[in-house]
């Protein structure tokens, strides 16, 4: 069989090097350009998150580690609230009552996730959630008679590996959740499904304004 004319070998071969070079190219790009994330998508996160946390009754909004010891003394282990947090690189605070009392884990924000902030060595692995209260509610232990809690409900503070566990909230006294929020909490323990609940519109957006458990 006769060979090709060279000029159409050195044709097809220049322009599979192109091609390969271009897909070089945008994979380069494509690995060098860095991970974005846009302040409006920040500012959303953030506004939401709020609302969810005004909504809750255990924010308490801006207040010190030692006025967070104080509303926490004599409340039973695994009481907690979220509060501020005092340093400039977080946003929020976790403040939980142990066996040795009440201590403090900072929670992360980065780009629409949040999770606790922890030098123990499983700090890789620790879940990361799209709302606050998404995350509080997976460390909260659902079976607050037994005194065996499942290990994944468990997290450790930073500064001294006290081991922790979160059982209830506790409600700031001028915000204590109306008896329509209470309702509201209780259905959601019972239901994620809200569309299949027959009740009328109005009482359908209400439970879907704030769809956790706690």
């Amino acid at each position: 069989m006769p060979e090709p004319p060279s000029g159409m070998v050195a044709s097809h071969t220049s322009g599979q090097n192109e091609r390969d070079e271009s897909e070089v190219q945008q994979i380069q790009r494509s690995q060098a350009a860095p991970c974005s994330w846009a302040p409006a998508e920040d500012l959303r996160f953030i506004t939401t998150t709020f609302q969810y946390l005004h909504t809750s009754g255990w924010y308490w909004g801006g207040m010190t580690a030692s006025e967070a010891r104080d509303a926490l003394i004599g409340a039973s282990e695994g009481s907690f609230l979220v509060r501020d947090s005092s340093h400039p690189l977080y946003l929020f605070t976790l403040s939980v009552q142990t066996w040795r009392g009440p201590t403090n884990v900072r929670i992360e924000y980065d780009s629409g996730r949040f999770r606790l902030d922890s030098s123990f060595p499983a700090r890789s692995s620790l879940l990361s959630f799209s709302t606050l209260p998404s995350l509080v509610q997976h460390y909260i232990s659902t079976s607050q008679g037994e005194e065996r809690i499942a290990e994944e409900h468990h997290m450790v503070s930073k500064d001294n590996g006290i081991l922790l566990k979160l059982r209830k909230p506790l409600f700031r006294p001028q915000g204590f959740p109306t008896l329509q929020h209470l309702t509201r909490l209780t259905i959601n323990r019972h239901t994620d499904c809200h569309t299949q609940l027959p009740l009328p519109r109005p009482l359908m957006l209400y439970l879907q304004e704030y769809p956790f458990q706690v």
